[in-house]
């Protein structure tokens, strides 16, 4: 079986201010026309379909068109609802959407049902885990300790004792929406750490013959079996370096893996430059950059006048400024941005209570804190599903 595995389409997102609906539309075009050219069995789309629980109309129309599109072909397509996603507005219509081979999959009760697709070896089972908030799934899997690793576990304890149940032979794909130990992260995810904790190991999908990831906007391979997609579009500068693209997958008689990657049409490369504001205007090196998007990093000690019209000239197409002056790091001036660059929630709050007490947090109270950060997600979270 040939099955296409793409992820995190984030419709109705936009790329610093400037609208992607247009590049959007060209990429759900490039997935049919591969669909039809490749001649692929089945399509895997591995959540964040839209990039917010509530998604513009122009959003939702093009999802529209991209469902008729891939049933008019009839191939099936697998989907499942990610975190940026609101589950319970992705799955309206989901069974009547399945009669026409559009299987949507946001329901975490549903885990351990796959999708059966057949080729000429048998079946193949789809199980799609959509994004598992852990303080709103605890009580359906009946976990003690709310976390992404304890709720996949028990996830993944459903699929396999389905699987167990099927005739031998019997082929799985398994879809889920999770940062999984080893992938490289981009600035353009949103955090997902519960109790300090965001990543799951690989080992929690043991047991299946290909594992379809999405979050991760890079495209990487974990294992020859466990591998995310990526965005198919750039949605920070911390994506310069990213080739954007969808594996194609063959799913032998017995099991095995055979994947591809297929280039994704991105509208402009993406560049990151940094030097003084002179240099950057006169390095003939940086000539290849000047129809990219841009994010320029000033260096200069003291910020330069009219500084994005000048860099415009060159680079029309600049659509981020930074100032990073070049001084010491311990200089008195240096930013407070500068100086929380790569800190996340718990370690700032730390660093505050040892600055205005004179000593660090206890085990104890870093427990409170953490805590307390999780308690602000899972309210944040059912807010959203509230919607």
């Amino acid at each position: 079986m040939r099955f296409l595995h793409t992820s995190d389409w984030h419709l109705g997102r936009s790329f610093h201010r400037v609208g992607m609906l247009g590049a959007q539309a060209d990429f759900i075009g490039h997935l049919v026309s591969t669909v039809r050219e490749r001649e692929v069995d089945a399509v895997v789309v591995s959540g964040d379909v839209y990039d917010r629980a509530v998604p513009p109309l122009s959003a939702v129309e093009l999802f529209d068109d991209a469902l008729h599109r891939l049933a008019d072909l009839g191939v099936p397509t697998v989907m499942i609802s990610g975190n940026h996603d609101s589950a319970r507005r992705l799955g309206v219509g989901a069974g009547l959407m399945g009669r026409a081979g559009i299987h949507l999959r946001t329901e975490p009760s549903a885990c351990g049902t796959p999708v059966l697709l057949s080729d000429a070896h048998g079946d193949v089972a789809f199980y799609g885990l959509p994004y598992l908030e852990p303080a709103l799934v605890r009580d359906e899997f009946g976990v003690e300790r709310a976390g992404h690793e304890t709720v996949l576990a028990a996830a993944m304890d459903r699929v396999r004792a389905d699987l167990a149940a099927r005739p031998a032979g019997t082929r799985s794909v398994v879809l889920a929406h999770a940062f999984v130990t080893g992938g490289e992260p981009s600035d353009s995810e949103r955090d997902i750490a519960v109790g300090g904790v965001a990543s799951v190991p690989a080992a929690v999908f043991d047991g299946v013959d290909y594992v379809a990831l999405g979050h991760l906007h890079g495209c990487q391979t974990l294992t020859d079996r466990v591998r995310y997609s990526g965005s198919p579009l750039p949605y920070s500068f911390s994506e310069a370096g990213h080739r954007k693209s969808m594996w194609l997958v063959d799913l032998d008689a017995d099991g095995s893996v055979t994947a591809e990657r297929v280039d994704c049409p991105v509208p402009r490369p993406l560049a990151r430059i940094r030097g003084t504001l002179e240099e950057l205007l006169a390095d003939p090196a940086l000539a290849p950059h000047q129809e990219a998007w841009v994010e320029a990093t000033l260096t200069d000690p003291v910020r330069p006048a009219d500084p994005m019209a000048r860099l415009a000239e060159r680079f029309p197409h600049t659509l981020a400024l930074v100032f990073d002056p070049d001084r010491p790091p311990d200089a008195p001036d240096v930013s407070y941005a500068r100086r929380l660059a790569g800190r996340d929630d718990q370690q700032i709050a730390e660093d505050f209570v040892a600055h205005v007490r004179g000593a660090v947090p206890d085990a104890h109270e870093r427990t409170v804190l953490r805590d307390a950060f999780d308690a602000v997600r899972a309210d944040e979270a059912q807010r959203e599903v509230a919607r």
